[in-house]
């Protein structure tokens, strides 16, 4: 950003003039705008802006010079540090305001990609669902996401909508018992049995057979951590079995629920998963004898 009081500086992410904070008032800027992904070929778009200048006339401003989309929706970021979060102005917000809490290294011309470039207003378009979409690559559109979720934990920004279909409860917006049994009766009518809480996980027993336990969805859950595929027996069945490995220590699956709620076709999923893991698709009798001991050791808990 250049500032200029009837000639044109020159900068990069700062002020090519400092002057007095009084004549900050009228002296007319160049916003530089990074429009990323959505303007190929542009690094930045220099917008003209005073201090009064809000967030929405900039935007508007860069839009008629980059000749983008106006049916879509915009908005401005603005990044302090390189690599920092993108801190999402409102429209009523003056970005030339922002930049003078900058630091002055920020603020003073720099050549090459010194400090300046490490503040910066970015140009970033709007989803319908009022998320932000990110081009570029998957690396940065994970570590996006990643920045978006611990703003939304730290209250910084709006929990996601309930859509009705969450895989994980704890991800619910609201949580009371009616969002827990709306979202379990939502998933029960696609067919999506398993259900995370954290770490555990609910199985609604559909009383049918259902085409998710073949070897494909043995091979799809192997080495997968938890939440990183729709929720799955074999997933815990997997997590559990790698753990064994990597800890060297034994581990436990608790499996608990009323009477015919398929506690007992539970653990023969579990069964079936750990052993095609253990013999990695050799012939092997040890699963049909496991699972013929199994009604004799399962143990019935009396309801007082």
């Amino acid at each position: 950003m250049s500032a200029r009081d009837g000639g044109h500086g020159g900068g990069i992410g700062g002020v090519g003039t400092l002057g007095r904070r009084g004549r900050y008032e009228d002296s007319e800027f160049t916003l530089r705008i990074y429009p990323g992904s959505l303007a190929e070929g542009t690094i930045y778009c220099p917008v003209s802006a005073r201090k009064s200048t809000t967030a929405a006339e900039a935007i508007e401003r860069c839009l008629e010079r980059l000749r983008l989309d106006r049916d879509r929706c915009y908005v401005l970021a603005e990044v302090k540090e390189f690599g920092g979060e993108e801190w999402i102005l409102n429209p009523s917000d003056c970005p030339v305001q922002r930049m003078m809490l900058w630091p002055r290294g920020a603020l003073e011309q720099r050549s090459g990609s010194g400090g300046g470039e490490d503040y910066r207003f970015l140009l970033r378009q709007k989803n319908l669902d009022g998320s932000i979409h990110y081009g570029g690559s998957l690396q940065m559109w994970l570590r996006v996401t990643e920045e978006r979720r611990r703003m939304t934990e730290r209250g910084l920004l709006p929990q996601e909508e309930a859509r009705g279909d969450h895989a994980d409860l704890c991800r619910l917006p609201e949580l009371t018992e009616r969002s827990l049994l709306d979202n379990l009766r939502s998933r029960f009518r696609q067919e999506r049995i398993y259900t995370y809480v954290g770490s555990i996980l609910i199985v609604i027993n559909p009383f049918q057979f259902l085409p998710i336990y073949n070897p494909k969805y043995v091979k799809m859950y192997d080495n997968h951590a938890l939440g990183d595929l729709e929720p799955h027996i074999y997933a815990v069945a997997d997590v559990a079995y790698h753990a064994m490995l990597q800890r060297r220590r034994n581990q436990c699956i608790v499996i608990s629920g009323e009477s015919g709620s398929g506690k007992t076709q539970s653990t023969n999923f579990l069964i079936h998963h750990l052993t095609a893991l253990s013999q990695k698709g050799f012939a092997s009798g040890v699963e049909q004898i496991i699972l013929g001991a199994g009604p004799v050791l399962e143990v019935r808990t009396p309801v007082v």
